[in-house]
């Protein structure tokens, strides 16, 4: 929410990604760009008019994200390929941690980078849901360049599953 927001954004220079994952996000777009949201990545599925919610990101200032669900086909992003700074694919239905990967979602990372290449765009394919040490590898071949990790962390020592994926992404 905006209060751990604007607390995140006093404490590190990283870049602070919030995914709004709610119904009609622009009527929030003002209030988490004036928190700290360095980029303000929104649903496809969630947006009434997807352009203006871009267009009242990008005049806040923020870099905006589009994120699709897994049933959703990738071509629905065709016409924002030059309109958004990354691209944010769910491998797992959005709801809760813990889920596992969903195999289709390789060809989605892949199809996706195929349409921004064609395009000669070089933006940011976030993954996000079920990426664990076991799949990382195969998710940044496919074309992503962006990770989320949840469960895969916080599960047993954090210290040693960071490290983990340090070296998988060092040898990527």
């Amino acid at each position: 929410g905006l209060p751990v927001l604007e607390s995140l954004k006093g404490a590190t220079n990283l870049t602070l990604d919030v995914h709004l994952i709610i119904v009609e996000p622009i009527r929030y777009v003002e209030e988490f760009a004036r928190a700290g949201a360095d980029i303000l990545t929104v649903h496809y599925e969630a947006c009434k008019d997807l352009q203006a919610t871009l267009d009242a990101i990008h005049a806040c200032g923020v870099k905006a994200g589009i994120v699709i669900n897994p049933a959703t086909d990738v071509e629905v992003l065709r016409p924002y390929l030059h309109q958004a700074e990354m691209f944010l694919l769910m491998s797992v239905e959005p709801g809760f941690g813990g889920q596992a990967f969903i195999p289709h979602s390789f060809d989605r990372i892949r199809t996706l980078r195929e349409l921004l290449n064609v395009q000669g765009v070089e933006t940011d394919i976030e993954v996000d849901g079920g990426i664990c040490h076991a799949n990382v590898k195969a998710v940044l071949d496919a074309g992503a360049n962006v990770i989320v990790s949840g469960s895969t962390i916080f599960h047993g020592d954090i210290a040693k599953n960071v490290t983990g994926y340090l070296e998988l992404f060092r040898e990527a």
